[in-house]
């Protein structure tokens, strides 16, 4: 501790709703925590009053990806299967839920990465990009060819934007079907 504050408190400030006084956190004249007051993270440059209208906020963002990811209940129900590619530093997974597919990439190196994946499943021959307009079709040899940025990922439905309705029926026997 470095004073009489503990650094988990260090790290709690009120939430900065507005660019009001103390960040519309409260109407007191005097607060027992207060926010964060400086010119580049304090409450009168990022509150979530602002963030909510800007598209490109961070806040936006995680709100966003979580909306996705609720979409995507192969990820929770499903099975998966680690795919090989040619990249090391890249980790492929397919999962499969009631006769749909995604496929996620990472790229866990530092550089630009070309990567070749083949999908082994159902309509394969299309990746539909949940976050973006990243698509792939297929080559020849049954191979897609992704080009990743640094650290980048990338979330695919196979072989449909919207596969919900491929969907096959819920077996209440088998809870992982």
């Amino acid at each position: 501790m470095w004073g009489s504050e503990s650094t988990a408190l260090r790290g709690r400030t009120p939430m900065q709703w507005t660019s009001v006084r103390h960040g519309g956190f409260s109407r007191a004249r005097k607060v027992v925590r207060p926010v964060i007051n400086d010119p580049q993270y304090g409450f009168r440059k990022v509150n979530v009053a602002d963030q909510r209208r800007d598209p490109q906020s961070l806040l936006n963002w995680t709100e966003r990806i979580l909306r996705v990811r609720k979409e995507c209940p192969e990820i929770s129900w499903g099975n998966f299967v680690v795919l090989r590619t040619n990249i090391p530093e890249v980790l492929a997974f397919r999962y499969d839920w009631r006769n749909t597919s995604l496929l996620t990439l990472h790229n866990f190196g530092s550089g630009k990465q070309t990567v070749k994946v083949k999908v082994d499943s159902r309509n394969d021959g299309l990746l539909v990009e949940v976050f973006d307009g990243h698509h792939s079709k297929a080559h020849n040899d049954g191979l897609h060819r992704v080009v990743m940025d640094p650290h980048a990922w990338r979330w695919y439905r196979v072989g449909a934007p919207d596969n919900a309705l491929e969907r096959s029926d819920l077996d209440l026997t088998n809870p992982r079907r």
